[in-house]
């Protein structure tokens, strides 16, 4: 764990601290109205989580493996992620040699005054909250992530129901509309939009897709070649071809899974809108 708070690490009790009944209530319902309290979430997995998502200042709270009333403040630092431990005191909240009534209030005291990450005395300020509403494709780990955000100094300034922002890119094989042949093309994911262009260092894209008209993303077997998947748009119907199968399949998913929160963020405005 880092050194919490200028000044020295925290001294933790040995023992486990029973709570209250209405105490642990009161501490769930604190927790759950955090948008960045990622419960069960794993050591390895905020790690995993903020490399790959975050960026410096980014943190989380999660559950420590170690106690019910301990919790870890896992936060982003250049290239690593620091943890720290926050114990619940019955009334308040301990990190280092301080005391806070609220986690809310804890992450504005260090939004303002850095903390202590490692001995080389590399500086923390908590700026960017990862949300824990944020759903994630299940293939993360093989296909590069990263995470919409709000930049802000507290939970209060993070994007309700933040969208994920899924990224992928890489060269496939692309046929042509009108003369059916093949060429290579440099493909990127970003947001709603599948771009592709010449190739790697072009600029400019050829075209650019809005997902948000595709209807349907599968694996084809009506061409010769293989690895083959299609995007289905109204006006046409798009060929692609990877250079693996398991290539192929990663495009697949991660497009799948585009389509699927298009369609969730589609319904939740029509329903907004009946209301």
């Amino acid at each position: 764990m880092g050194k919490a708070a200028p000044g020295g690490g925290a001294k933790m009790s040995r023992g486990m601290r029973v709570l209250p009944e209405e105490q642990e209530e009161e501490v769930l319902e604190e927790l759950q109205s955090l948008g960045w309290y990622h419960d069960n979430l794993t050591r390895h997995a905020a790690e995993a989580l903020l490399l790959s998502n975050g960026c410096d200042g980014s943190y989380l709270l999660r559950k420590s493996n170690e106690r019910n009333d301990l919790y870890s403040l896992s936060v982003r630092a250049r290239d690593s992620v620091k943890h720290f431990h926050v114990e619940h005191m019955g009334s308040s909240f301990k990190f280092g040699f301080n005391e806070f009534p609220s986690l809310k209030e804890l992450v504005m005291h260090f939004a303002n005054q850095p903390l202590i990450g490692s001995e080389t005395g590399t500086l923390i300020v908590l700026k960017h909250p990862y949300p824990r509403k944020v759903e994630e494709p299940s293939i993360y780990e093989s296909v590069r992530v990263h995470t919409a955000m709000q930049t802000g100094k507290t939970e209060n300034d993070l994007v309700p129901n933040a969208p994920s922002l899924g990224t992928k890119e890489g060269y496939l094989v692309k046929q042509g509309k009108i003369v059916k042949n093949w060429k290579m093309r440099w493909f990127t994911l970003h947001r709603n939009e599948l771009k592709y262009f010449k190739d790697q260092m072009s600029t400019e894209p050829i075209r650019a897709l809005d997902l948000t008209e595709c209807s349907a993303v599968q694996f084809d077997y009506s061409q010769e070649r293989v690895n083959c998947f299609c995007l289905v748009f109204p006006l046409r119907t798009y060929y692609l071809c990877a250079k693996t199968g398991i290539e192929a399949d990663e495009w697949i998913k991660i497009l799948r899974w585009k389509l699927s929160q298009i369609r969730k963020q589609q319904d939740q405005r029509e329903a907004t809108s009946t209301l």
